[in-house]
């Protein structure tokens, strides 16, 4: 661990985390508004569900830790809401079953400290005309359902969260410029998310408050 020790955010998620570091990702945009205030790590794993999730929860975030995150963001239903197969070997869960997963990751990321804060991204929209794969087939309706269902659980539990569906679809050509292959994110959708989390992180009355400009500049 090299110091001074900053305060820690965690995006974990499945691939739209694991992606954020790309090309004018949404993580690098964090990362940039954030330099030399906090620390950033990255916990995505592309195919990921949320019952991979909950499956490792005690790994990537150990209630014994002597430091744990100020901030987790989580991502994950893009993977739950594909249409489920006859042999089941894809990554659907169903909806139920998701929330209850989201859940349970609320109620563990809560028990690692009385100061951290959560954000939970919903799934984002997709563009199916996009989408290429015979193997898991994804509709936009379905994915609306997950991304209710997942604003919902967060409003009950006293969660942030965000409907990255909604965020999208109020920009008149988000189908045609927000994609590289109809769900992984361009540098425009990238943007919309980096948008939404910096609306909850500057407009919350968290303490200690987590706004960019509130947080101290190492070495200034």
């Amino acid at each position: 661990m090299v110091g001074p020790r900053r305060p820690q955010f965690v995006l974990f998620g499945s691939s739209i985390v694991e992606f954020s570091f790309g090309d004018q990702g949404w993580g690098a945009i964090l990362a940039h508004i954030y330099s030399r205030k906090v620390d950033i790590f990255v916990r995505g794993y592309g195919g990921w569900n949320s019952r991979n999730a909950v499956e490792v929860l005690d790994q990537v975030f150990p209630k014994d830790d002597a430091v744990q995150p100020s901030l987790v963001i989580v991502y994950f239903g893009g993977n739950d809401a594909v249409d489920p197969r006859p042999d089941g070997l894809n990554a659907h869960v169903p909806l139920s079953e998701y929330v209850e997963n989201m859940r349970k990751i609320a109620i563990h990321l809560k028990s690692l400290s009385e100061k951290i804060r959560i954000i939970f991204l919903s799934a984002s929209p997709i563009n199916e005309d996009q989408l290429l794969s015979a193997v898991n087939v994804r509709k936009l309706k379905v994915f609306q359902k997950y991304a209710e269902a997942c604003v919902e659980m967060s409003r009950e539990m006293g969660i942030k969260a965000i409907n990255l569906c909604d965020a999208f679809m109020q920009y008149r050509d988000w189908r045609t410029t927000c994609f590289t292959d109809g769900i992984h994110l361009t540098p425009v959708g990238s943007n919309i998310v980096a948008t939404e989390i910096l609306k909850v992180l500057t407009e919350s009355d968290w303490k200690p408050s987590l706004h960019p400009e509130a947080l101290p500049t190492e070495f200034a």
